[in-house]
């Protein structure tokens, strides 16, 4: 039904942009109470921005550009945060989401999605696939940076239903971001009947993790995990092997606890690593991710995209380490 009113409106268009505009607006009207009303308009609002010029595409970006509530808020709250003033910041985020009106929110027949690179695209797509047609927020309304911040300023609040909502939202948005997905984790440590939805979103956010700090806290998060299921020497083997990507001192803080409670306890990387091969727990980066790291960094460089070449470069080094990648970073670095 969808479709077929859709290719209707399509077919009548001509090629005289202001009699498209008129058309359009008279349709919007006549749908305005259609079951699928929310979904046609904002089809129909794509046609339109189709029929304006490029000066009047120019004027309607500006005019976005300039009223921003989005980000006019982060811009806002940012130096609270990093003073660590997070009541403040959160007084003035309640403030704002009284009236925010919700935006770019899934219907019928779309699915609004961010993703900060490629590689985060290809994870979603291999690993979760879209349901209904994929449409890409703007990278100038942070909806996603909005809702995760929001939802972590309520978690340090311990209010943690509303927290949990909004994570949510920001999850639904882009379903492979393992920091979000670890910020429920801490929910669900503290506020949950069970263990596992901790353990499920750990292991999901290590198969996606592709920076070292956040693969850290993967094994860090499971390491919890197992101390509370008094898996002593598990928990071991994972915080120890968790400082091969962050020499974190909460990780050297749960060794410490773990050898009081067991002093006996002391392993090896290689023990800690046949530990946690042993428990199928995935060890490292997610090969698919380096594979398709590869594929991004090849063909990046083959199309003489040397600025996407760097980036995805540096974020094998950070992972891997390795010397080849390394000079390869240097030699595009002399290009440009």
């Amino acid at each position: 039904m969808y479709e077929d009113i859709i290719n209707e409106i399509k077919s009548n268009l001509g090629e005289n942009p202001d009699l498209n505009k008129q058309y359009l607006s008279l349709q919007i009207e006549k749908y305005s109470d259609h079951p699928y009303n929310k979904e046609i308009i904002k089809e129909i609002s794509r046609m339109m921005w189709d029929c304006l010029s490029e000066d009047e595409k120019k004027e309607f970006i500006e005019i976005s550009d300039n009223e921003n509530p989005i980000m006019d808020i982060l811009n806002d709250i940012s130096y609270d945060i990093e003073s660590g003033d997070y009541d403040v910041a959160l007084d003035k985020l309640n403030n704002f989401m009284a009236t925010f009106q919700a935006m770019f929110e899934d219907d019928k027949v779309s699915e609004y999605h961010f993703f900060t690179n490629p590689l985060e695209e290809i994870l979603f797509n291999t690993y979760i696939g879209a349901e209904k047609t994929i449409r890409y927020i703007p990278d100038n309304q942070p909806l996603l940076d909005l809702y995760y911040i929001y939802g972590f300023l309520l978690l340090e609040k311990k209010q943690y239903e509303e927290a949990e909502t909004y994570l949510k939202k920001a999850i639904k948005i882009n379903p492979v971001s393992s920091r979000i997905i670890l910020e429920l984790c801490e929910i669900y440590k503290v506020h949950t009947y069970t263990y596992n939805r901790y353990f499920m979103h750990a292991t999901d956010a290590l198969k996606y993790a592709y920076y070292p700090q956040d693969i850290a806290r993967c094994y860090r998060t499971l390491g919890y995990y197992y101390t509370e299921e008094n898996m002593l020497e598990t928990a071991f083997a994972l915080f120890l092997y968790s400082m091969e990507f962050e020499m974190s001192p909460k990780a050297y803080a749960e060794i410490s606890y773990i050898k009081s409670k067991n002093p006996e306890i002391n392993l090896t990387l290689k023990e800690s690593i046949e530990i946690i091969k042993g428990k199928n727990i995935q060890i490292g980066v997610n090969p698919f991710i380096l594979n398709t790291l590869n594929e991004l960094i090849e063909e990046y460089e083959t199309n003489k995209l040397y600025n996407q070449t760097l980036y995805f470069l540096n974020l094998k080094f950070d992972i891997t380490g390795d010397e080849k990648t390394l000079r390869k970073i240097n030699d595009i670095k002399n290009i440009l």
